[in-house]
């Protein structure tokens, strides 16, 4: 299956809707000041306590607020509307966006919760029928001043497959930042460019074994989301030149899963959808396809999956962007 439908939506919902309240196990990003500091999440995260963490509680709410608006009428519609009314309220927000203040936070959830973040408040926001959007604002703009901030030292790109890639936290804080920051927007562009313009005849040594992104396919994504049609092209033909061989191979050839109670090496299931994700999006759909029916029987199973592939897998499933 390579298309959404309301029974996908459902399963989906089902899947995120079983863990973004879920406390435990959980994952904490903190750095211990002293024994006070010690907490459970549900006092330090007031919203985003469940998923196992903090950035897949955050895109686990994309994906329910996305699906809720694309399938009004599912049967999981009601109960996310719910969940997130009791959620999404001025004074968690306020707690939410207090710990950001606490000493060492500066590299808390950086970059890839800061860009989920933007990436939930901008769908909060399409939903004109409850105030989501507005609640999450101060949280969002707080995340928008730190990506500014981060971006004038960050020399170099990290082009790690994992969670510090610049590239995926670009592609989605870009996203945000056309909508409610131009300023930020040409920032990420003007930063992309400089970063990855030159690059040539990438190799493609990939993938690693906790890998659950693409480092030479997200680069690509972002570069195609930042150039004009014609300079992307000339760019694309010099960054991968034997792409009409299918080369290199391990670009086109999904990646093995051996054991997906380990959460590590369940990121390659994260993989295989990002990927599928960033080949359709790239305008070829044979890769595209293979990778997603590598990973989509996967979706629920093993918690160490299934706190957080469902939102990959609707980012490989919808349209791509214009």
């Amino acid at each position: 299956m390579d298309s959404l439908n309301p029974d996908m939506a459902s399963t989906m919902a089902r899947i995120a809707l079983g863990h973004v309240a879920r406390e435990y196990p959980h994952k904490l990003d903190q750095v211990l000041l002293d024994d006070g500091d010690a907490l459970p999440p549900r006092v330090l995260h007031p919203i985003f306590f469940g998923s196992f963490d903090w950035h897949s509680c955050v895109h686990g709410w994309w994906s329910l607020l996305t699906l809720r608006r694309l399938y009004p009428d599912i049967a999981e519609a009601q109960e996310i509307a719910r969940l997130a009314d009791t959620s999404f309220t001025a004074q968690k927000v306020a707690t939410e966006r207090a710990y950001l203040d606490r000493p060492l936070s500066a590299g808390f959830e950086r970059p890839y919760g800061w860009a989920w973040l933007l990436m939930l408040h901008l769908e909060a926001v399409r939903h004109d029928d409850r105030r989501w959007g507005a609640e999450l604002e101060p949280l969002a703009l707080a995340f928008a001043d730190r990506f500014r901030r981060y971006l004038a030292i960050l020399t170099y790109p990290i082009r790690a497959g994992t969670h510090s890639n610049s590239a995926f936290a670009l592609v989605l804080a870009l996203d945000w930042a056309r909508r409610f920051d131009t300023s930020l927007a040409k920032l990420i562009a003007d930063t992309a460019v400089h970063w990855f313009a030159d690059d040539r005849g990438c190799q493609a040594w990939e993938p690693s074994g906790d890998d659950f992104l693409s480092p030479a396919l997200i680069e690509a994504l972002l570069m195609s989301r930042v150039m004009d049609a014609d300079a992307f092209r000339s760019w694309f033909d010099g960054f991968l030149p034997r792409l009409s061989q299918k080369q290199p191979a391990t670009l086109f050839t999904p990646a093995t899963v051996s054991d997906r109670s380990d959460g590590k090496i369940a990121h390659l299931d994260g993989l295989n959808l990002s990927r599928a994700w960033a080949w359709r999006s790239l305008g070829l759909a044979e890769p595209a396809h293979e990778h997603l029916d590598a990973a989509l029987p996967h979706l629920s199973g093993d918690y160490m999956g299934e706190h957080w592939l469902q939102s990959f897998a609707l980012l490989a499933l919808l349209p791509p962007a214009p």
